[in-house]
């Protein structure tokens, strides 16, 4: 009898906290995403997540406390469910991995740091789950942005013989994974600066929708060429990598700074935000992946087809399409990237980090070990 795969579960909820993704994984002999599901957050629990992660003001250290336990919680429910569903038993899975809910991330300044609510202690407790967590400070406490971790997965999923490929994943914050034709060239990625986020924020603020569908609100407006120029002149778009950013920049406050002194239909400004963040990745592309010709997109923002296009054209003649061309399920890479991480982690394949990503001074093993219950 042919002995079953090694099973794993990743879990995250990226900058947008529109819900916890959970992939059911094993590796062996290639990644196979065996079930997936979004696990959404109450409302109430979702609006605390983004007031907070905005950046802006001050939390009581009771209220970060309780985030910290509930968004914990509703991690263990998101796995839980998805073992229910699928009917296998926690004892089945080798170990769980968990980015948590990133609701600060400062990788610049005097003391750099960066945080992840979700205690690995209330998951392991809930689910019975060995889970891994806690994968991004010790990268930055070694001089390293602590981010993106994708990378090494993409690289290991994706990587083809002879060829340059670019993994661009869509979430609130676009980033890029630059795997050389030759495996001896170091790999290369970075956050290039806003997917969604500002796209989601729009729509929510203009058309009291969580996201524009379709895109149908950015293709009834015409790219406003002042408001692009204002918003690409932000030094984030030009600064030379190892870089990585979130909320804390790109944010409501952020748009609404360069809107002053323009008088701009709101469907314009969302049409510009969708050329935003195609001349963004296609800039990036350029500087720092010569010889591309193909890229490879998931995350959410795979399903807006007017974004899509926009990349496609600012990156022309380089082909754009997703990672379902090649079976993979676009929307839970970034969960299958988490248990992956978990995976070698527990099987000592340690370190985990890439230096030629994140910038820090050395290899460092990722992630602490919470036993379950």
């Amino acid at each position: 009898m042919t002995p079953q795969p090694a099973l794993y579960l990743g879990l995250i909820s990226g900058t947008s906290a529109d819900g916890i993704d959970v992939a059911l994984t094993s590796f062996a002999p290639q990644p196979r995403l065996h079930s997936a599901l979004t696990h959404p957050y109450p409302e109430s629990l979702r609006q605390r997540i983004l007031a907070l992660a905005q950046g802006n003001g001050h939390i009581a250290l009771d209220e970060l406390g309780a985030l910290d336990v509930e968004i914990a919680q509703n991690f263990a429910a998101a796995a839980n469910t998805l073992l229910a569903r699928t009917g296998v038993a926690p004892a089945a899975v080798s170990a769980l991995g968990s980015h948590g809910q990133t609701v600060r991330h400062r990788p610049y300044g005097a003391v750099p740091y960066t945080l992840q609510l979700g205690d690995a202690n209330v998951i392991a407790e809930l689910t019975g789950i060995v889970t891994v967590a806690d994968f991004r400070r010790r990268d930055m406490a070694a001089g390293g942005q602590g981010a993106p971790l994708a990378p090494a997965f993409h690289a290991a999923m994706l990587a083809r013989a002879n060829a340059t490929r670019v993994v661009l994943n869509l979430g609130g914050i676009a980033n890029i994974t630059i795997i050389p034709a030759d495996a001896a060239t170091p790999l290369r990625g970075f956050d290039t600066g806003p997917a969604s986020c500002l796209l989601d924020a729009w729509a929510q603020a203009q058309l009291g929708s969580p996201f524009d569908a379709d895109g149908t609100f950015a293709a009834s407006g015409t790219i406003d060429q002042a408001l692009l120029s204002r918003l690409l002149a932000d030094p984030y778009f030009s600064a030379a990598p190892p870089k990585s950013t979130g909320r804390e920049v790109f944010h409501p406050a952020w748009l609404h700074e360069h809107l002053r002194g323009l008088t701009i239909a709101p469907a314009d400004v969302q049409a510009t935000l969708v050329a935003l963040s195609a001349r963004s990745i296609a800039d990036a592309v350029r500087a720092h992946a010569r010889g591309a010709n193909e890229v490879l997109v998931c995350g959410g923002g795979v399903h807006n087809p007017v974004l899509m296009q926009a990349i496609a054209s600012a990156l022309a003649p380089a082909t754009v399409a997703s990672v379902a061309t090649l079976g993979v399920d676009p929307d839970f890479v970034e969960a299958m990237t988490f248990a992956w991480l978990a995976r070698e982690r527990i099987a000592g394949h340690a370190p985990e980090n890439v230096c030629t990503v994140t910038g820090a001074r050395g290899s460092r093993v990722l992630g602490g070990i919470y036993f379950g219950g």
